[in-house]
């Protein structure tokens, strides 16, 4: 089922969608041109990129539409934030690294792998904050964990799944790999807690 909101809502929620969404294209694509190590999904679609010739982007945009399709089977509704995440992302994602050169000395290359996870975890607060329902990856994590199993367990069986076969098929794994797992969730936390006026967030604190 697809769910669309009134156009009063859309209309409201839609700025703030789409600029997380952009902020998480470009933060990926810091983390690519830092060239230092990506996080686990990243690295699947560096990997996969890698193997079918394709820009990462394109992989981001594809692996996210497959997962969508799976959304009717894990009973979970697509919003348009699900919509909009499956297309956005990746074409942000090449755009930075057609835009951007990557950076020759080690302290600028260290400086964006740093900063990535960052504008990613802003990104994400804000497209969360629109309240216009989860990504694919995240709606693949919330999907299974409806199934009976805790959410911790089964983020963290997708998150090593798909690290292992991005290694496998070639993706990049490094510093930045375990700077993204470790500060990722504190981050968004902390973009979460100060983004409670947003219109998904405005009646409670994140926790």
């Amino acid at each position: 089922m697809i769910q669309i909101p009134h156009w009063r809502e859309l209309v409201r929620r839609a700025p703030f969608l789409v600029a997380g969404l952009v902020l998480f294209g470009v933060g990926i694509g810091m983390m690519v041109q830092a060239d230092l190590g990506l996080g686990p999904w990243d690295i699947l679609h560096q990997g996969v990129a890698r193997i079918l010739g394709l820009s990462i982007g394109t992989v981001v945009i594809g692996i996210g539409v497959l997962l969508l399709a799976l959304f009717p089977w894990l009973k979970e509704t697509i919003g348009v934030g699900a919509i909009m995440n499956a297309l956005i992302i990746g074409a942000v994602v090449d755009l930075y690294i057609e835009l951007v050169d990557r950076p020759s000395p080690a302290g600028a290359r260290w400086m964006l792998m740093l900063a990535g996870p960052a504008v990613i975890a802003l990104g994400s607060g804000l497209y969360i904050g629109a309240g216009l329902g989860p990504g694919p990856r995240d709606g693949l994590m919330t999907g299974l964990a409806r199934r009976g199993h805790e959410i911790w367990r089964v983020r963290t069986a997708i998150e090593v799944a798909v690290l292992v076969a991005g290694l496998i098929l070639g993706g990049t794994v490094g510093p930045g790999t375990i700077w993204f797992v470790v500060a990722i969730g504190p981050m968004v936390q902390f973009f979460l807690r100060r983004l409670t006026w947003m219109p998904a967030l405005a009646t409670h604190t994140a926790p």
